[in-house]
């Protein structure tokens, strides 16, 4: 079949290449498997490596020549490791880490999904049976907020330092993330009837919906923004009389999160808010290792989306080929679905590669190495590595 559509894989630093390495094979064997027209390219930056070559974590012409792609699979960047050897070329965060918000601005990426959900076979880390019912989607603002990177420090490295961080919230930013937010609360209530596994929350008038939404801030502390998050929730929100809405400051939502999961659908937050609780999120619902996140536009689907694990570099286990690479693999699925929206042959293969990580799991396989892992899955899937 002709090839209509390229996308670019991103390795990155720590145990990126380790899990792009299956990642790789894998789609390939999709590929070949479902004859996909897709052509894929992988890049050596950005990445650690890359900066130490060259002086920077990636070329000036980065974004450009990736809007040539029509999504993104990166692996993971920070510390490239091993932690054992003290002499590794090693970067600050704010310079190593600095790619992930320069792709997702220049890209004008500014929803963050993260779904997580349980599965069986993950750890279980609630006593709570009903922790398996945990099937939450947390939407997280992208392009603004507490991450903007305005700021500054006065009299810097003294003991009389300042630093400053700016926080900038918008209506227009604000309402398009709840809109979606919402939006995303439908879709999941259809397909959750379409397989006959519908779910109730209660709404405000004490009647059951079958989606929900929760709007997470800090209004106590910080009001001015919180203020417009709220106003903003309540206009969307009128639009949208079948989808439930419910509010939570961000520190009661971390103590609910571990109380009742089972109790969020939709959750959508700031920069920092959902970056936290995603976290726990992923936590909850078996660990990083299976926790995969999209940087979508989904108002402008023509911008390449950026899909990637939750989990960072890793560098205590950089090398060692123990790491998992299914969160990894959970991104390529959610990559394959997105393009799926747009060509449906897409969506046969990231169905197909979701149920064998599902299967995977549910069949409780020992620990093992990367490549094992790598290698089961893409022998579940047709195909030898």
């Amino acid at each position: 079949m002709a090839t209509s559509a390229r996308v670019a894989l991103l390795p990155g630093d720590g145990i990126g290449p380790e899990v792009m390495a299956v990642a790789e094979a894998v789609l390939k064997t999709l590929i070949h498997g479902h004859d996909l027209p897709l052509a894929y390219d992988v890049l050596p930056w950005p990445a650690t490596d890359w900066h130490r070559r060259h002086g920077a974590m990636m070329p000036e012409d980065a974004l450009p020549r990736l809007r040539e792609y029509q999504a993104l699979l990166l692996g993971a960047l920070g510390d490239p490791g091993p932690l054992s050897d003290p002499q590794r070329y090693c970067l600050p965060d704010g310079v190593s880490l600095a790619p992930l918000l320069t792709l997702r601005k220049g890209l004008d990426l500014w929803a963050c999904e993260r779904p997580a959900r349980f599965y069986p076979g993950t750890v279980q880390y609630l006593a709570d049976d009903r922790a398996r019912d945990l099937d939450m989607l947390v939407i997280r603002e992208n392009s603004e907020g507490e991450y903007v990177g305005q700021g500054g420090r006065l009299r810097a490295d003294t003991r009389e330092e300042i630093a400053t961080q700016l926080e900038v919230f918008t209506y227009t930013a604000t309402e398009r993330l709840i809109r979606h937010a919402f939006e995303r609360a439908r879709q999941r209530a259809a397909e959750r009837a379409a397989s006959d596994s519908p779910r109730r929350f209660d709404g405000a008038d004490g009647e059951p919906r079958e989606s929900q939404v929760c709007l997470i801030t800090k209004r106590n502390a910080q009001a001015f923004w919180g203020t417009l998050y709220d106003r903003v929730f309540e206009e969307v929100a009128a639009d949208y009389p079948d989808v439930a809405t419910h509010h939570e400051l961000v520190d009661a939502a971390a103590m609910k999160f571990v109380q009742a999961p089972w109790r969020f659908d939709v959750v959508v937050a700031s920069n920092l808010h959902g970056d936290i609780l995603t976290d726990l999120a992923a936590v909850l619902a078996g660990g990083l290792g299976v926790a995969p996140s999209a940087n979508l536009n989904p108002a402008d689907p023509s911008q390449p989306a950026l899909f990637e694990p939750t989990h960072g570099s890793a560098p205590d286990i950089a090398g060692q080929g123990i790491a998992d690479p299914r969160a990894t693999l959970f991104s390529l699925a959610l990559m394959l679905e997105w393009m799926g929206e747009k060509e449906p042959i897409f969506y046969g293969a990231a169905q197909h590669l979701h149920e064998t990580l599902v299967s995977d799991l549910a069949a409780g396989h020992p620990a093992c190495g990367t490549d094992e892992v790598g290698a089961r899955i893409q022998g579940a899937l047709g195909g030898d590595r």
